[in-house]
């Protein structure tokens, strides 16, 4: 399952909107109703949720977390680690009958994807942090990912692992290079191209290459950019809209380019290096999974120290080189080049987690899809990926 699941439910409301109209109270909840009882002094202990695979392991015992285990020495403070997210709208109807309801989550920290955090800011499920208590946030956090608008200036939520929706394609098989969002268009690419099909996942790198600026795309952006899709599925030029298993489509040459994840395309070229990775000239989605303190937490103080440890440029030196994502402090690079180790710096070099100035100056962060557009839109898109 992609972290970077696709939005499914009924057209694409989720709970709270079906929860609205059932005669259930407003699931908003005011400023200052969000704050539990800080319990951080007394009880050394956090709780951290999470997804499958993405924090470092230990080599010889994988139930081990050597970043976490040195957080721990450190302060104190043990942390029960749950890998326990497996899909954004499944952990949201897990965790949201309590936060509508102020009560309790049993988790002090949580990782979900933007657009999905975007909810949590709007309803108001997420306490804002204390950035005096995380100086490495401050210091360190990318410039890039520092204000996205579902939360201005990062005061609820913090990146913990990066990523980039642009596009992957076999150089050798196809016999060229692609420069463009427009270059998927081509008619040696029928039948031999397949994007993604969740809404959120696909609407930005396709809105970049129609020249769209999709930190502010409009609804008229949203429709031409269907009837063109719908078009190209009409006529076959589309094979098929995926999830993550675009990997095997790509890997075994049934599609020739698609739409992709950037963490995903490091892994498949160690096994195929005639895969390549490409951020459109137009530009390609910078995206993020975000570390937040639902309401009520009961060791707030403990969550903000814990986050504020990751950005650590060592620290996150290490979980880059073992997740292989786009890493949120830039400053981790450095650490890697210099660590003496060649595999390690390689990996600082490796413009897919570390990008490089000319790859960032086309990397944006869209704009969410706001409450009051996504039945609309969710209907149609769905319409035609056929979900």
């Amino acid at each position: 399952m992609s972290r970077r699941a696709l939005l499914r439910g009924i057209g694409g409301t989720g709970a709270v909107a079906l929860l609205a109209g059932c005669g259930v109270p407003p699931a908003y909840v005011e400023p200052a109703d969000r704050a539990g009882r800080d319990l951080s002094d007394r009880d050394r202990v956090l709780t951290f949720a999470n997804w499958p695979l993405y924090i470092d392991t230990d080599d010889t015992n994988t139930s081990k977390r050597p970043t976490l285990d040195a957080f721990t020495k450190r302060t104190g403070i043990s942390v029960q680690y749950k890998e326990e997210i497996n899909d954004n709208d499944e952990f949201f109807g897990k965790i949201s009958p309590a936060l509508m309801n102020h009560q309790e989550t049993g988790r002090d920290l949580v990782v979900i994807s933007d657009w999905m955090a975007a909810r949590f800011v709007r309803l108001g499920w997420v306490q804002e942090m204390d950035r005096a208590k995380q100086p490495n946030v401050a210091k360190y956090l990318d410039p890039l990912l520092r204000s996205p608008a579902f939360d201005q200036g990062r005061t609820h939520s913090v990146p913990w692992q990066s990523g980039i929706t642009g596009i992957a394609y076999n150089r050798k098989k196809l016999g060229r290079e692609i420069r463009s969002t427009k270059d998927l268009w081509a008619a040696d690419l029928r039948g031999k191209v397949t994007l993604l099909s969740g809404l959120d996942e696909s609407f930005a790198l396709l809105m970049q290459g129609n020249g769209a600026d999709v930190t502010r795309w409009t609804a008229d952006d949203f429709h031409r950019l269907c009837d063109q899709i719908d078009k190209l599925v009409r006529t076959k030029h589309i094979r098929r809209f995926t999830g993550n298993d675009y990997i095997k489509d790509l890997s075994t040459g049934d599609v020739l380019a698609c739409q992709a994840y950037s963490g995903d395309v490091i892994q498949l070229q160690a096994d195929n290096p005639d895969i390549e990775f490409v951020v459109p000239e137009e530009g390609a989605e910078l995206w993020a999974e975000s570390l937040m303190i639902p309401n009520l937490a009961q060791h707030k103080t403990s969550a903000e120290a814990l986050i504020d440890y990751y950005y650590e440029p060592e620290v996150a030196a290490e979980l880059a080189s073992w997740v292989n994502y786009v890493c949120p402090v830039p400053a981790a690079r450095d650490v890697l080049a210099d660590s003496g180790d060649e595999e390690l710096a390689a990996l600082a070099e490796d413009p897919l987690i570390f990008p490089d100035d000319d790859m960032r100056k086309r990397l944006a962060i869209a704009r969410d899809i706001k409450p009051e557009e996504r039945t609309e839109f969710a209907k149609r898109w769905n319409a035609i990926v056929g979900l």
